[in-house]
């Protein structure tokens, strides 16, 4: 719901705050006194073009300010929209304030809850809050696009369509998963062989966890067998003695010394423990010194084991830079994961099989419920259609003819109905668009392209009033709805708009008392003239007295008679509005 609008420099206009009701808000006034400069007001701040010419003279800048509080119907598209620009004012989330500023010299800029915003971001805005009827292309019924949304709310369509929108999208993705897999199969053909490679490479290498430490221990032993073998042959012969020398033999020397330890202690027990000390010594040598006769013997150089330990470690070494690892454990977790990779490739003509088995059964599925979907469509259509004549009837127009016309293309790749093949999107499988005859003898032609003016005013009027619950437009805005219309019609047109603001805010401005009789508040716009400047005021009319005033000049009639005559359509209003 539009609450305030405010106007600062704008055209005629000095400084001007409205608040509107939540019914029908009328706004009257002489020709001339500037009542559809608030439409124009409005269109700006939906986004409409910015002229630096409609800054009144005198002043550098126009500010054009609203403040709308949600409806719930419109609060999830105006909310995304605001979320993805982080608009959003977290302080106060049901309501929205939108502003235009337009300078005389330099660029007009334009703001949503007070936060700097592009001029096609107010229009995405606007064109959920509000619908415009006059010179401007807000009104969503004259978009072909929107004709399929009204439609599937008027038969209550929405929760089957939203089912069928999720199988498109699942089919989206089968679809891609596909594509990739097939136009991905040479390269993966490629890799399938580089994996293959690497994964034989390593497994014929049948490396162990510890190996590599263990090898480097061998190599270095035998890489130094000789000297290993001449260091312990000579430790043990220094144990165990050798004829070429005259030194007592280590062993020998240690069992003499035990030897006498043993007698000395029969004469000192004392000593008991250093009898037993020198018998492990001379027992510990004879031991050591058989070790170390067994390790020289063993410590044989041996080339050829040699040059086979050498060419192993390169492996592991050549294996380990080629697959950028450090370790035998990094090389083996490398041929694990590139055994489970090729697994997967050497899979995907079975993958590609089941995701074309998927395909076919969705594009199956989707044509089943499109075809239901458009089926459902065309019975609701021929319901919508006798529901708009006959509210054209009530507007004078009983020789118009309407329909809601469904196309549907064949495609080589579409879904399945039948023996045939359809375009489809989440929608379903139908292109809808409203078409009109307004005149006998007139084919039917798209609803966008009938001619303004008060006959295509009537026209939406029938459709906004033959689809109030369809239509999800929280705030309707009608600025030529009288033209061409006499006063007869004028009380009709008064009675739809009224029962449009059950559903919606609605804003007209007219010329016609028999319409503004309807008003749940009624406005007049008057030009105040000064030597100086004109100046548009807008002011509500506070009570009864005043808006039979302003009927009564409407209607051109001076005196009593001119009175009573408003004072009996502001009743015959109320009494058709039951109040």
């Amino acid at each position: 719901m539009l609450e305030e609008l405010r106007i600062q420099n704008f055209a005629v206009i000095d400084r001007l705050e409205l608040q509107f009701s939540a019914g029908l808000n009328i706004i009257t006034g002489e020709t001339g006194a500037g009542k559809s400069i608030l439409i124009d007001a409005v269109e700006l701040l939906l986004g409409g073009r910015a002229d630096p010419d409609a800054v009144r003279a005198g002043a550098e800048r126009s500010v054009i300010e609203g403040l709308i509080r949600l409806d719930p119907r419109a609060r999830p598209d105006v909310m995304a929209a605001l979320q993805r620009e982080d608009l959003v004012d977290e302080a106060d989330p049901n309501n929205l304030t939108l502003m235009r500023e337009i300078r005389r010299h330099g660029r007009s800029t334009a703001r949503i809850n007070g936060m700097l915003a592009r001029s096609d971001l107010l229009s995405e805005v606007g064109r959920a809050l509000i619908d415009i009827h006059g010179q401007s292309q807000h009104l969503s019924l004259f978009r072909p696009r929107h004709h399929i949304d009204l439609l599937d709310r008027y038969a209550d369509l929405l929760e089957a369509r939203a089912g069928l929108a999720k199988l498109v999208l699942e089919l989206t993705q089968v679809q891609a998963q596909a594509r990739a897999l097939r136009d991905d199969r040479d390269t993966l053909q490629r890799r399938a062989d580089l994996l293959r490679y690497e994964v034989e490479e390593i497994q014929a290498a049948a490396l162990e966890s510890n190996e590599e430490a263990d090898l480097l221990a061998e190599r270095h032993r035998l890489a130094n067998s000789e000297q290993l073998a001449s260091l312990a042959a000579e430790a043990a012969r220094l144990l165990n003695g050798d004829d070429r020398f005259e030194n007592a033999a280590a062993v020998d020397a240690l069992m003499g010394v035990a030897a006498a330890l043993d007698k000395l202690a029969e004469i000192d027990p004392a000593r008991a423990d250093d009898h037993h000390l020198a018998e492990g010594l001379a027992q510990g040598a004879q031991e050591l010194a058989l070790t170390l006769a067994r390790y020289a013997q063993d410590a044989e150089h041996d080339p050829h084991r040699l040059n086979e330990l050498e060419e192993r470690l390169e492996l592991i070494k050549t294996l380990k830079r080629r697959h950028r690892v450090d370790s035998i454990d990094a090389l083996l977790a490398f041929a694990e994961r590139s055994a489970t990779e090729l697994a997967s490739i050497e899979q995907s003509d079975q993958v590609l099989a089941e995701l074309s088995r998927r395909e076919q059964d969705l594009l199956h599925h989707i044509g089943d419920i499109s075809a239901r979907l458009s089926r459902a469509r065309a019975e609701a259509g021929q319901a919508l259609s006798a529901d708009i004549l006959r509210e054209l009837a009530d507007l004078r127009m009983e020789q118009a003819r309407f329909a809601v016309r469904l196309a549907q293309a064949e495609h080589p790749a579409g879904c399945i109905i039948g023996e045939r093949r359809y375009k489809f999107d989440g929608a379903g499988i139908d292109d809808v668009e409203f078409m009109l005859s307004a005149n006998p003898g007139e084919p039917l032609r798209p609803l966008a392209k009938v001619a303004s003016g008060g006959e295509a005013a009537r026209i939406m009027l029938a459709l906004k009033s033959a689809l109030t619950a369809a239509d999800h437009t929280p705030i309707l805005i009608f600025d030529e709805v009288d033209q061409g219309i006499g006063g007869r019609l004028g009380a009709v047109l008064g009675e739809k708009l009224w029962s449009l603001s059950g559903a919606h805010q609605v804003l007209c401005v007219t010329h016609l008392p028999q319409l503004a009789s309807y008003a749940d508040a009624h406005f007049q716009a008057q030009k105040e003239l000064s030597a100086e400047h004109a100046a548009t005021q807008v002011r509500a009319l506070p009570d009864d007295d005043a808006r039979i005033a302003e009927l009564t000049a409407m209607l051109g009639a001076a005196g009593a008679a001119g009175v009573e005559s408003a004072r009996t359509m502001l009743a015959a209003a109320r009494g058709r509005k039951g109040i």
